[in-house]
Formats: C-alpha cells, sequence, structure tokens
C-alpha cells in the first residue's frame, strides 16, 4: 500500500519536471530561456526526443544548486532521462513531423 502511494507522489513529479512535458508543450523561447538560465553548452535541441535532449543539455550545465541538476541528484535525474524517452517515443510520429516542418531548435 505504501509502495502505491510513493509512486502515486513520486511519479507526476518526475514528470512536471520532465524535459518532454517542457518540449512538447512550451514554446521555443520558453525552451531557450529554461536552457539559458541553466547555462548549458548546448547549442541546438533536436525536436525528435526533445525531451531526452533537453534534460541532457540540462545534465551539460555546470552543476549548481539554483538552477540545473545540483550534483548529488544526477541518479535521480535518471529516471528523469528515462521517462522522457518514454513520453518521447509516444510522441514520435508528432516531434519527427515537427522535426521536418522546423527543423532542431536553435539556443544561440
Amino acid at each position: 500500500m505504501a509502495c502505491k502511494f510513493v509512486l502515486l507522489c513520486v511519479v507526476p513529479c518526475f514528470l512536471l519536471g520532465c524535459g518532454s512535458v517542457k518540449t512538447l508543450f512550451g514554446s521555443d523561447e520558453s525552451i531557450r530561456r529554461d536552457l539559458k538560465k541553466q547555462r548549458s553548452y548546448c547549442d541546438s535541441v533536436t525536436r525528435v526526443y526533445s525531451g531526452v535532449a533537453f534534460d541532457l543539455c540540462v545534465l551539460n550545465a555546470p552543476p549548481n544548486t539554483t538552477s540545473g541538476v545540483p550534483s548529488g541528484f544526477v541518479p535521480i535525474f535518471f529516471f528523469d532521462v528515462l521517462a522522457c524517452a518514454v513520453v518521447d517515443t509516444v510522441a514520435l510520429p508528432y516531434t519527427i513531423f515537427q522535426q521536418s516542418r522546423a527543423g532542431s531548435l536553435l539556443l544561440r
């Protein structure tokens, strides 16, 4: 019973922070702003598997506690990347269309 309660509380928290949710439902400008705030070194984010790409860009930012992923949370962040991979796979037909229509999202 406690395991179900933990899953019901933890899984939505991961999905709310999931890069797929941000990239599929957010505007290009909000994605640019988020990655700029986190000081990511990425130059672009592909629209196919954009959530995974977004999360990897966040991991590619300098670690700090105010933005990005604090260094102690990197193992936990791994599960968020896996959740994004699942969501991105479901959204694959839409993101392939978006990639062919608009290309990758340029951050610089």
